[in-house]
């Protein structure tokens, strides 16, 4: 089968909720993958950052297929022998009394929202059924039915109403706005993303999450971090709130927590609010299973050992100075942190970020175009110094044949 094979085989039978670049991978090692027609391409999305340890990691492979061959599942109605060693293991590793594992993403910030809720009333006094959340415009942190109820982008929300109240939008990187909408008592909680990925790689100005953070204490409100796409070394530090030395109330996990394996995700908080969650009152089938536990361990192992924070700061500094010396008017601007990037690109002779993208593809790097004009460049974590410089070439040669 060729590549138009597969493409049309997902057409015919599959959801049509996708618009993937048009490439058929078939295989992955480290910072590369190959397709169908066995050409290798530098894989600069990461899967949204979930790969951040390199596709098909030796140890996190071992870990998971020796802990499949012994237990895969007894969901939680029983114990097992790994949750409790994996539970011990992250709430050490990040500092916190408690972790609440789960499976994807969006289903850690369906847990952080719960868990805010069931704060703000049992422990701030708020009347049942009217907490509030502030949440931030342009935010992105998932896809169910409440999650959209907070989203700003017409492409997620659209159609699938009605929503799902109790939240306050305000702009990104806006500290005044916070602080008069937590004037109100019933707010419970703030949930931010550190740096908001999916709007572009939007870094908001230094100092932000110290100033957010700190205005929440004053109002006893929770700090609630998403760092599912910005964490787990992605930024140059372990979790992006390390930037500025915010600790979360709530701390929501996902994506790499896996290496990019299976679906990992994880909210750590506190005894005071975990506890507020009783027996019955949320769960998953599949959280927190053998597997996912023995996969968790390995995959912050990895992170840990191999020093991938250390390595994507100072190759994120490389990589974003190769970006800025493209002599170009299509590049608009170069924004990052670590080796979480994008690059803003100026429709040129009716070409615009997909075009750019294609055209990547072709030269062997593949990035994936975010609202249109805004490309996304984040690597494996595990990539070298000579890796970084020549994807950065692949990427100047390509927008200056523009």
């Amino acid at each position: 089968m060729t590549s138009k094979d597969y493409m049309n085989k997902e057409a015919r039978y599959g959801a049509h909720n996708y618009h993937p670049l048009p490439v058929v991978l078939k295989k992955g090692e480290g910072v590369f993958v190959w397709d169908v027609e066995d050409k290798k391409y530098f894989d600069f999305l990461s899967a949204y950052s979930a790969v951040n340890q390199g596709h098909c990691h030796p140890k996190i492979i071992a870990a998971m297929t020796e802990q499949a061959k012994t237990l895969t599942l007894t969901s939680r109605a029983f114990y097992n022998d790994v949750l409790g060693e994996f539970e011990e293991y992250v709430t050490k590793y990040f500092g916190y009394d408690k972790v609440l594992p789960m499976n994807t993403g969006a289903e850690a910030d369906e847990t952080a929202l719960k868990l805010a809720r069931k704060w703000g009333y049992e422990k701030k006094g708020i009347p049942e059924n009217e907490a509030k959340i502030i949440v931030c415009e342009n935010n992105f942190h998932g896809r169910t039915i409440t999650i959209i109820s907070m989203s700003t982008d017409p492409d997620a929300y659209k159609g699938f109403g009605p929503y799902t109240p109790g939240f306050i939008k305000i702009p990104y990187n806006d500290i005044d706005a916070l602080k008069k909408e937590l004037e109100d008592k019933n707010v419970a909680a703030f949930l931010v993303e550190p740096i908001q990925g999916e709007a572009g790689v939007y870094v908001p100005d230094d100092g932000y999450l110290k100033k957010t953070y700190d205005l929440c204490k004053e109002k006893n409100v929770l700090f609630i971090a998403d760092e599912v796409q910005s964490g787990l070394a992605r930024t140059g530090k372990l979790l992006a709130c390390d930037h500025e030395g915010v600790r979360p109330d709530i701390l929501i996990l996902g994506k790499a927590l896996s290496g990019g394996t299976m679906p990992v995700s994880a909210v750590l908080a506190d005894d005071d609010i975990m506890l507020v969650i009783k027996p019955g009152e949320h769960g998953s089938t599949f959280g927190g299973n053998p597997v996912a536990g023995k996969v968790g361990i390995a995959a912050l192992e990895v992170i840990k050992n191999e020093k991938l924070a250390e390595n994507a700061e100072k190759l994120g500094k490389i990589f974003r100075e190769e970006l800025r010396k493209i002599d170009s008017d299509m590049v608009e601007l170069v924004r990052g942190k670590g080796l979480l990037n994008a690059m803003i690109i100026k429709p040129r002779n009716g070409k615009e970020a997909w075009d750019v993208c294609l055209k990547l593809r072709d030269n062997g790097l593949l990035a994936k175009p975010t609202h249109g004009h805004i490309i996304r460049f984040a690597p494996p974590l595990v990539i070298n110094e000579e890796q970084i410089l020549e994807a950065a070439k692949i990427i100047k040669d390509t927008i200056l044949s523009f």
